[in-house]
């Protein structure tokens, strides 16, 4: 039987509609998408860079919590509703995956809310430890 781990970051949205912010399954690391919400505070900034940024460092604790880190990640989803959002946060995008260069999607789609101006899905795969 294959050993099941889930990992919450701690937001009501896990709860209330019935997901893990990631699953491990030995060391494959499947991460939800994520959005810029500082679940601190349950607050998202307006501006779509800093959402960007946010969601990263969400993933980063994600991924931390399963023994990884985010150049672990081997293949990446971004969804974006507005176009002319994409190329802002590329900056964000390499700075946080630049070394990881996984396999990415990117979608133009609605989010959960209007506030939502990104949500980032990524999967990883834990480097074998020496």
């Amino acid at each position: 039987m294959t050993d099941r781990r889930r990992i919450s970051s701690g937001s009501k949205f896990e709860e209330e509609i019935g997901y893990s912010r990631a699953v491990v399954i030995g060391d494959d690391i499947w991460v939800s998408g994520t959005t810029g919400y500082d679940y601190a505070s349950m607050t998202i900034a307006p501006d779509v860079v800093a959402q960007c940024d946010q969601a990263f460092r969400n993933i980063a604790a994600a991924l931390e919590q399963a023994g990884a880190t985010l150049d672990d990640v081997v293949r990446v989803l971004f969804i974006v509703p507005r176009r002319e959002d994409w190329e802002p946060c590329w900056p964000v995008v390499k700075r946080y995956l630049g070394r990881a260069k996984p396999a990415s999607t990117l979608i133009h789609a609605g989010l959960q809310t209007d506030a939502m101006r990104i949500e980032i899905e990524v999967t990883a795969r834990r480097a074998p430890r020496a």
